[in-house]
């Protein structure tokens, strides 16, 4: 007689890693959220000041969507970590090392959109979804990225 139960599957007894890489890899996703807020500022601002000449908290707050108090409060972290310059009615500047870090945040978000390009993935997906793979894949991940990428573009169409 057939079994007709529709009931879950049952799955295999997961096998949970050990306490401290566990920990470690949770560590390292909240350390990424930390990095994440301010490589999205130091984008931001890098952006703004090439597109518009100026990048001003309030233009900040609104393309993050936060309030104008929460971009301040990260502006002035920029700063105390010498990533950020203020000036007073000119807005914000990216010091040498804010810009360096624009320009590392840029090239990983462009390659996250590139591999997502090449598996299909629809170009706004790919955007959108780039915005948060970027922070999080290590650069053991970022390179396995690239050298996909560079293989697949070698290859003949």
């Amino acid at each position: 007689m057939p079994d007709t139960h529709k009931g879950p599957i049952a799955l295999p007894p997961l096998e949970l890693p050990t306490e401290t890489t566990q920990a470690s890899r949770f560590g390292k996703a909240r350390t990424a959220q930390s990095s994440a807020l301010m490589e999205d500022y130091v984008e931001l601002i890098a952006d703004l000041l090439a597109t518009q000449g100026e990048a001003r908290p309030t233009d900040v707050a609104r393309r993050l969507g936060v309030s104008h108090a929460t971009a301040i409060k990260t502006i002035s972290r920029l700063k105390r970590e010498g990533l950020a310059t203020s000036r007073p009615y000119r807005g914000v500047f990216l010091t040498e090392a804010g810009q360096a870090l624009a320009e590392r945040c840029r090239g990983r978000h462009r390659m996250v959109v590139d591999l997502l390009l090449a598996l299909g993935v629809p170009p706004e997906i790919a955007e959108a979804d780039a915005e948060g793979l970027e922070h999080h894949a290590s650069e053991v991940t970022l390179a396995a990225f690239d050298r996909f990428l560079k293989k697949r573009a070698a290859e003949p169409t």
